[in-house]
């Protein structure tokens, strides 16, 4: 039974990396179910078993990835907001950009107009992003340390995927993100 379960969280968790990338790469519009089965090597039938519609798989990226951003701005307001405790939060931002929230990210902005139809979606990502950007600002923030702040964020969450465009490893994309971030970050 334990095994069952295990099995059905990995397909469930393959299913939303495999919409995901579909979803950045190809558009969500231009994604249908029919395809993210065929990259999975899997029938429509199976993968409805798991999500009926594809705003059922957005909705479920948004809501995992989701709790991950909440735990993390939690732990950054638990304590006062001082430059290392901001650098902590890059260095796990960073961690949880690879795990997905870059690229969720990413894919609402990208399909921000195809995505009219699942407004409370966009609004939670918008959402996180600003959480993050406050978490990462100090109290006394000047205009200048505001959008230092908002800069370091993305520049982590940019380095989570292109390796394309950028080159380098998945760690090496990471550590220059880093690096820029914490020299910007005030």
């Amino acid at each position: 039974m334990e095994a069952d379960t295990r099995r059905r969280g990995d397909t469930r968790s393959e299913i939303q990396r495999v919409a995901l990338c579909r979803f950045t790469e190809d558009g969500y519009d231009k994604t249908s179910l029919r395809e993210i089965a065929e990259d999975l090597g899997v029938t429509k039938a199976a993968l409805y078993y798991h999500f009926r519609t594809k705003e059922n798989i957005l909705e479920s990226l948004v809501t995992d990835i989701g709790k991950s951003v909440d735990d993390l701005v939690a732990w950054a307001g638990s304590a006062p907001s001082t430059r290392e405790r901001r650098q902590e939060l890059l260095r796990r931002l960073a961690a949880l950009a690879q795990s997905g929230v870059g690229d969720l990210m990413r894919c609402v902005q990208q399909n921000e107009a195809s995505l009219t139809s699942l407004p409370q979606a966009t609004d939670v990502v918008h959402r996180y992003k600003e959480e993050l950007w406050r978490a990462c600002t100090p109290p006394d923030a000047t205009l200048e340390d505001k959008l230092r702040a908002r800069i370091a964020i993305m520049t982590i969450l940019i380095a989570g995927k292109g390796a394309a465009e950028l080159g380098g490893t998945d760690q090496e994309r990471t550590d220059a993100a880093l690096r820029i971030a914490f020299e910007i970050m005030p």
